[in-house]
């Protein structure tokens, strides 16, 4: 097989797993409140539950720095996210609360292994490419939540026990993604092959502008998931019906932003696209803290899919590029600060909202995007195009996956 038939097979298999993460994590946390009544979780236990996903992924992405450091991400993610879905199918097959702990306790381990070693494996493969390819994994994300979020709804609409709901995805999903994991791209992320070094003495501070920016990009992210139909319903005064349109509006803006992204990275740059994203995101925010109508809130909450969709993916990217000879390294502690926004920004609105008032708590999460134009050189050279450090050109590729693997 050559190199670039290898190439294109890791591509499309890494793009389908993205696209499965997609529709399992979408069927989760559509479902909540079915998980909730089918384990009689109260109110006041239920943030518990919930904290404990991101927090167990965060144990787990740190232990798959380590783990990547004996076996190649590939590998991690070969086995992770079958352990994903199983976990999801668990959430629905039990009937006691300790089931429920279990079950999500296994997703968020397996979660933070598959979410690291993904993005880990998606910049290698940029870095191969020669060519910022991250934000279309991210699409194919996106894809599958917008997929996943239907099948979900189809699920309430038809009452459907969560077991069942859930079993149809799994059975399609499970052998397709064993699969496909044949054709992962079995190299690390650094560019010798090598074990990795770490980030070395002060790498972390180098790191650290970019853990803030993907701290910052999640907690607006997790605004939108968790506050908009409230503020829509409660603030704007629209219907319920008319309620759960701004996030089905924000998932596919972001799948757009998301598809062409890439195409705008190489022509304009990383940084010159983030600081775009910054700025777009956060007028989003101020046209939904001011907004005098829902009409105009969903305005708001479609700029905020075209802003945030391009920050997170391309923050990666950077990892990946600050530290190419550390970047399975950099990525596992950078995806941390995923689960770190996603604990802190729906409390952190909620509270600012009861204690004044929804307005003016989506100002916060404003301000806290703009950080991104503070860091934005952290994202690279301003003349750089491919999200690395050196451009390539295809026929001069210094492949760095696929090696010693996976071959068919």
């Amino acid at each position: 097989m050559t190199e670039d038939v290898r190439l294109r097979r890791g591509r499309g298999s890494l793009g389908f797993s993205f696209f499965v993460q997609g529709v399992t994590f979408a069927l989760l946390v559509t479902r909540i409140p079915a998980i909730q009544d089918r384990y009689g979780i109260s109110d006041g236990l239920l943030p518990a539950f919930l904290a404990a996903v991101p927090i167990l992924a965060g144990v787990s992405s740190v232990a798959t720095e380590h783990l990547v450091q004996r076996v190649p991400p590939s590998t991690v993610l070969r086995w992770a996210q079958p352990l994903v879905l199983l976990a999801l199918l668990g959430v629905g097959a039990g009937d006691r609360m300790w089931h429920a702990a279990l079950a999500l306790g296994a997703f968020g381990l397996s979660v933070g292994a598959l979410d690291a070693s993904m993005n880990m494996l998606g910049v290698s493969l940029q870095r191969a490419y020669g060519r910022s390819i991250m934000l279309g994994f991210h699409a194919a994300y996106s894809l599958g939540g917008i997929v996943g979020a239907s099948a979900a709804w189809a699920g309430a609409h038809w009452h459907l026990p969560l077991f069942t709901s859930y079993v149809p995805a799994v059975v399609v999903l499970l052998p397709l993604a064993f699969y496909g994991s044949r054709f992962y791209p079995s190299g690390r992320g650094g560019e010798d092959q090598g074990a990795e070094k770490g980030l070395g003495a002060g790498g972390f501070g180098l790191l650290l502008p970019l853990c803030l920016v993907m701290a910052c990009a999640y907690i607006g992210d997790s605004t939108v998931s968790n506050w908009s139909a409230k503020y829509l319903q409660d603030v704007l005064g629209s219907s319920e019906q008319l309620a759960t349109v701004p996030y089905n509006v924000y998932m596919v803006t972001t799948l757009i932003g998301r598809a062409v992204g890439d195409l705008g990275v190489r022509r304009f740059g990383a940084v010159a696209v983030v600081r775009t994203g910054a700025l777009v995101a956060a007028g989003g925010f101020a046209v939904v803290a001011a907004a005098p109508g829902a009409w105009t809130g969903m305005l708001g909450f479609t700029l905020l899919g075209v802003g945030l969709c391009v920050i997170v993916p391309q923050t990666f990217a950077a990892a990946g590029r600050l530290f190419p000879g550390s970047s399975d390294t950099a990525i596992a502690r950078l995806n941390i600060f995923n689960y770190v926004g996603f604990l802190v920004g729906s409390p952190l609105v909620g509270g600012i909202g009861d204690a004044w008032s929804y307005r003016g708590a989506m100002l916060v999460p404003m301000a806290l995007v703009l950080v991104t134009l503070l860091h934005a050189r952290s994202f690279g050279a301003e003349a750089a195009r491919y999200g690395v450090r050196h451009e390539r050109r295809s026929g001069d590729r210094a492949v760095d996956v696929g090696r010693g693997g996976n071959e068919v």
